[in-house]
C-alpha cells in the first residue's frame, strides 16, 4: 500500500518502531514517543492500531498539534485467547486512543461498526480495503495427486488452525494433503501445541506446517492448491482469502469477523468458529464432490474481477484520508 501511495505521488515517511506490540513494553512507549515528537506540526499522521491502542497517554498530548488518523485492522480486545485482565485493559486504552484521533481507518465495514462500538463516531470513519494482487489461476495439484489443502496465517489461537487439524483428524479415509503456511513465532506455545496435535494424530505425513515463505514459494503453494480453508476464529477483513480468490480457489472458513463480508457465498463455505465437526463436515463434501468444488471455483474466479487491485486501493485510501484530514481544518 505504501508503494502504492507513493506512485501517487503521495509524501510517506514511515517510521519504524522497536519493541513489542500491541502490548506494549517499555521499548515500544519510549520508541512510539520519540516517533510522535519527531514528527513536525500540522502533519497528517497515521497510526497503526497495533501501535496506537495500548498507550493513549502517548498519543492524547499531540492531539492539537497533529492530525491523528487511526488505522484499524480489528479492535485490539477482539483478539482471541486474552486473559480479562488484558482484555479490558485493551478495551479502556483503545477507547482513550481512538477518541484523541480525528479520524479513524478501517478495513472492513464489520470493523468499521466495531469501532463505532467503541465510541468513535461514524462520521469519523473510513473504510479502505486492502487491494489484491492479480494471480494466474490455480492449476492444482496434478490428476495423480490427492487434493492440495491451504492455509495461509501464522499460527496463533486467533488463526484456528488446532481447529484445522482436529478436523482433519475425522477425514483420514479420504484422500488429501495439508499444507499450513505461516511464522510460528508470534506464539510459539501454540504452535508446538499444534504441532503436537498432528503428531498424537499420526497425520505427519499429511500435513506439513511449513513455517513462513517468501513470496515464490507461496504462489506456488497457491497455484498448486485445491481448496483454500482459513480456520480463524475471527479476522478483521482476511487478505489471504482475497489472495486465494484471485487464483480461483474455493475456499472453507467461518462465520468470524468480517469473513462473510469478505468472501462471496458461491465461492465459500462458512462454518461456526471453533467448530471442527462442522469444519470436517465442509472439508468432507467439496472433497467428495470435484463438481461442487469446480462450481465454487468459477464463482471465485468471477469474483476476483471486482476486487481492488492495489493502485485503486491506494486511490481509496488516498481519498479517505483527504476527508478525514479536510474535517480536521473545519
Amino acid at each position: 500500500m505504501i508503494s502504492a501511495l507513493r506512485d501517487r505521488g503521495e509524501n510517506v515517511v514511515v517510521h519504524e518502531l522497536d519493541g513489542t506490540f500491541p502490548a506494549a513494553d517499555a521499548t515500544a512507549r519510549r520508541a512510539l514517543a520519540a516517533s510522535l515528537e519527531a514528527v513536525p506540526d500540522g502533519a497528517v499522521t497515521i497510526l497503526d492500531g497495533l501501535a496506537l491502542g495500548d498507550s493513549p497517554e502517548l498519543v492524547e498530548p499531540h492531539r492539537e498539534r497533529l492530525c491523528l488518523l487511526a488505522l484499524v485492522h480489528h479492535p485490539l480486545a477482539d483478539e482471541h485467547g486474552l486473559d480479562a485482565g488484558l482484555q479490558r485493559r485493551f478495551l479502556e486504552h483503545e477507547r482513550r486512543a481512538l477518541a484523541a484521533c480525528h479520524g479513524v481507518i478501517v478495513t472492513s465495514a464489520f470493523t468499521g461498526r466495531r469501532v463505532a462500538q467503541l465510541g468513535v463516531p461514524a462520521a469519523r470513519v473510513r473504510v479502505a480495503e486492502p487491494g489484491t494482487d492479480p494471480a494466474a489461476p490455480a492449476t492444482g495439484p496434478g490428476p495423480d495427486a490427492p487434493p492440495e489443502l491451504l492455509c495461509v496465517a501464522s499460527l496463533t489461537p486467533r488463526k484456528g488452525q488446532d481447529v484445522l487439524v482436529g478436523a482433519l483428524a475425522r477425514l483420514q479415509d479420504l484422500p488429501w494433503h495439508a499444507s499450513l503456511v505461516g511464522a510460528t513465532d508470534a506464539d510459539p506455545a501454540f504452535a508446538r501445541r499444534v504441532q503436537q496435535q498432528v503428531a498424537e494424530a499420526g497425520l505427519e505425513q499429511r500435513i506439513h506446517l511449513t513455517g513462513a515463505c517468501d513470496g515464490t514459494v507461496l504462489a506456488n503453494l497457491y497455484r498448486h492448491a485445491t481448496l483454500f480453508v482459513l480456520p480463524s476464529r475471527y479476522e478483521g477483513y482476511g487478505m489471504v482469502l482475497t489472495e486465494a480468490l484471485a487464483c480461483g480457489l474455493p475456499v472453507i472458513s467461518t462465520t468470524g469477523g468480517a469473513i462473510p463480508d469478505t468472501v462471496p457465498d458461491g465461492a465459500a463455505r462458512l462454518v461456526p468458529p471453533g467448530d471442527a465437526d462442522t469444519l470436517a463436515e465442509a472439508l468432507d463434501h467439496w472433497l467428495r464432490d470435484p463438481r461442487a468444488r469446480a462450481e465454487a471455483a468459477a464463482a471465485a474466479g468471477t469474483h476476483a474481477a471486482s476486487l481492488p487491485d492495489w493502485p485503486q486501493a491506494a486511490m481509496l485510501l488516498a481519498e479517505a484520508i483527504n476527508e478525514l484530514a479536510l474535517q480536521d481544518t473545519n
